[in-house]
Parts: C-alpha cells; sequence; structure tokens
C-alpha cells in the first residue's frame, strides 16, 4: 500500500502508517497499539525508526527528508533518494544475502523503506571501532559483501545490454551524486561555507590543500572516473557507518548513494574509513589502554580486506569466464596467458583507483563537511588535530603516489612511517 502524498512521519503519525499497511502489521502480530517505536536517525539526511512489537516482531522504518537533515532545509534534496536505496538494497541482498538486511516495504510517495531489524548486539561499525572492538570476521566478510556486489553487477558478468539497461534503473539518482561530487571532489579544494575543520590547529592544513596544485590535479582525474564511468552497481556510501556488526555478523546499510559508478569508490571508501579509525586511536588511548595491539589488528583487516577481495573477485572471475560477460570476450583473449594479463592490469588498475578514492574520502573528512565520529568523539581539540593532521599528511601522499603501490603491505607500511 502507498500514501497518495508525503508527510514526515514521527512516531505517532508512523503507528497509523503501520496500521494501514498489511505487509508491515502482519510482522508485528495483532498487538498494534503497544509498539515501542524510538526514533534513531543520528547520521545526515534521514529519520529512522525502530519498531518493535510486544510479541516479537521488529523492523526499522526509514524515512527520507526532503532536505540535508544535517544543514537543514536550506539545502534541499530529493525524497527519491529512498527509492534508489530501496533498489540497489533489494539488488545487493539478492547477490549477497549473508551481509544486506532484507527488505519488507518500499513506499515510493512517502520515500519510505521498512526492513530487517539488526538487534542488539549489531552495533554501528565506527562506534566498535572507537570503542577498540575487535571483529575477526569483518575482513572476510567485507571482501565477500563487495567482491559479489561488484563482480556480479559489471560487464565481467552481464552482457552489455543488460548492463545498459540495469545502468538507465540508477541515473536518476543524480542529485545524491551531486552531492558527491561537491562533499568529496569539490568544497575540501575551495572556500566553501560548508567546510569546517578543527581550528586554529588546522587552519594552515586546509589552507595547504587548497593551494596544493597537484592535489587538485588528481581529485580532478578522481572526479572524471566518478562521474563518467558506469563499471558497476556501486554502494556510494560505504563508510564504517554503514555497516553494522557483532562478532559474527556483518551487515551493510544505507546505500541510498547506489549508483553505477566505479568500484574502486566502494573499496576506497571502506579503507579510508579503517585508515582514519587507526589514526584516530591515539586520541582514544589512555592509561588502561595504549591502543597499540588494537592499531596493529586494524592495519590486519586493511590488508586482509583488499588481500581477500582480489581473490574472490578473481575467482568469480574465473568461475564466469565462460558466462554472459561482455568486457573481455572468450573469442579474443582466448589463452591463458593474455587471460592472466587482463586480470593483472585489471586489478591493478582497481588498486589505484580503490587508493585515489579511500585518500579522497579521508581528506574529505577531516577539512570537509560531514566529519567523523573516529576523531569527533576526542574531547582534546590539540590532540584530536594531531590525529587528524597525520591522517591527512597520509592521505596526500596516497592521493599523489597512488600508481607507486603495488601491493596492500606497501600501503600499511607507509601508514606505520608516518611521523608522529
Amino acid at each position: 500500500m502507498e500514501s497518495s502524498e508525503f508527510r514526515p512521519l514521527d512516531e505517532k503519525s508512523l503507528v497509523e502508517y503501520i496500521k494501514s499497511t498489511p505487509s508491515l502489521s502482519s510482522l508485528l502480530g495483532d498487538r498494534l497499539d503497544a509498539l515501542t517505536i524510538k526514533e534513531v536517525g543520528d547520521g545526515n539526511l534521514n529519520l529512522v525508526f525502530i519498531v518493535v512489537s510486544p510479541g516479537g516482531g521488529s523492523f526499522v522504518v526509514k524515512q527520507a527528508l526532503p532536505y540535508v537533515r544535517l544543514i537543514g532545509e536550506s539545502w534541499p534534496m530529493t525524497k527519491e533518494r529512498a527509492y534508489f536505496e530501496a533498489l540497489a538494497l533489494k539488488e545487493h541482498g539478492h547477490l549477497c544475502s549473508d551481509h544486506v538486511p532484507e527488505v519488507y516495504h518500499i513506499d515510493r510517495t512517502m520515500s519510505l523503506i521498512a526492513m530487517r531489524y539488526l538487534e542488539p548486539p549489531h552495533i554501528i561499525l565506527r562506534k566498535g571501532l572507537i570503542a577498540g572492538i575487535i571483529y575477526p570476521l569483518l575482513a572476510a566478510h567485507m571482501s565477500d559483501y563487495m567482491a559479489k556486489t561488484l563482480f556480479c553487477t559489471s560487464l565481467l558478468y552481464h552482457t552489455t545490454t543488460d548492463h545498459k539497461k540495469a545502468v538507465a534503473k540508477f541515473c536518476g539518482n543524480v542529485e545524491l551524486c551531486r552531492l558527491t561530487e561537491q562533499v568529496i571532489f569539490s568544497d575540501p579544494y575551495k572556500v566553501s561555507q560548508y567546510n569546517r575543520w578543527t581550528s586554529p590547529y588546522l587552519d594552515r592544513d586546509a589552507e595547504a590543500v587548497r593551494e596544493d596544485n597537484v592535489l587538485k590535479l588528481e581529485v580532478a582525474e578522481l572526479k572524471s572516473m566518478f562521474c563518467e564511468r558506469a563499471q558497476a552497481l556501486i554502494h556510494g556510501d560505504l563508510h564504517t557507518s554503514s555497516v553494522m556488526v557483532t562478532g559474527d555478523s556483518t551487515q551493510v546499510i544505507d546505500p541510498e548513494f547506489a549508483f553505477y559508478g566505479p568500484m574502486g569508490f566502494d573499496i576506497g571508501a571502506f579503507l579510508g574509513n579503517l585508515i582514519l579509525a587507526y589514526f584516530a586511536q591515539d586520541g582514544h588511548a589512555n592509561e588502561s589502554s595504549d591502543r597499540e595491539l588494537y592499531k596493529k589488528w586494524i592495519l590486519r583487516t586493511i590488508e586482509d580486506t583488499w588481500n581477500l577481495f582480489e581473490k574472490k573477485f578473481t575467482s568469480l572471475w574465473n568461475d564466469n569466464r565462460d558466462g554472459n560477460g561482455e568486457a573481455y570476450l572468450a573469442a579474443i583473449y582466448n589463452n591463458t596467458e593474455l587471460q592472466l594479463l587482463v586480470q593483472k592490469k585489471y586489478m591493478k588498475d582497481l588498486f589505484h583507483d580503490t587508493l585515489g578514492f579511500g585518500a579522497a574520502k579521508m581528506i574529505r573528512r577531516i577539512v570537509g563537511v560531514a566529519h567523523v565520529e573516529d576523531f569527533e568523539s576526542i574531547q582534546d581539540a590539540s590532540k584530536r588535530a594531531y590525529c587528524e593532521h597525520r591522517a591527512l599528511e597520509f592521505a596526500k601522499r596516497l592521493l599523489k603516489e597512488r600508481r607507486g603501490f603495488q601491493y596492500i603491505n606497501q600501503v600499511v607500511s607507509v601508514i606505520l612511517e608516518m611521523p608522529s
């Protein structure tokens, strides 16, 4: 059932909406007057409600607002993003059901999605990283999610006809793409009313970004790739607050920025946010924990995530070599030596894309509009700025020198060499 017009929901009006929507009310049993509803949206854009019935049924309702919640009504934003998020959840859930929550209901008019409630002890990965919690399966799970969703929506798996049809379905998510273009590839490199940083400590750092011609040339290349390359159906905002975890469960949420774009944008977003978490650890160290062992675990996770991703992605490629994919036709790439050359070049290019996008994502989180709790939760501003400065210096180096790296362990070595 869909509503005839949009209206923002609150706890009270959501109850009435659920009662009038059989696909939702049936999940909760008969006790609809005793529901527990809590609005928990702490992100930048949306309303998020947790709905729990005394009988045990539950789900999450997410509603897109017609503006950027972080800024307010002065920054309008399309509500249609909820529709594209629902499409992406369904497609990615079909490809990797172990790591994507099930969608129960979509209402395009109300810009609303209802999906599985990831009950406690699931928490946002970013919060777990701040707390110093080790997730031994994180690299295995995230590499699985990224390999399956990226490979199976690319031309390595699809015909060009099917691929173009799929690309067309997501072309309407243009406003979210333009938001990404602005906050990642534009604002940090110029004076913008939305930029902020830990002032006065990072005033010179922010100015240095705006004055760095080489950095601007590199980020222009990444922006071009982001805008022009429909490589696969990407999540579009795959940072550590878009992942919910327990010790044995990893669930990817919030793909409202989804569209057909460069694969490296997703992989880079995740790895870049892990690197931010690494540099933030010194700000969370205290007498009871110096966080040194935890920092080593983060670095191992960065290495393992890429290495496992590369292994799983190429395995999918090998398994589907005789399938429908039209990127490399079997009649042309018809011997083992050539096939290995193709794979090696493809994965090297993807690795460099990943490093570039990861670096750009790091930079925007330090001198752009939306920062990360990893740093923001460090109360001492001078200590926070110290952590941010080291992360920013690394990100700038990574963006400029990414093509010189051949293996992920070389990236980790540079992280370890960053001056204190």
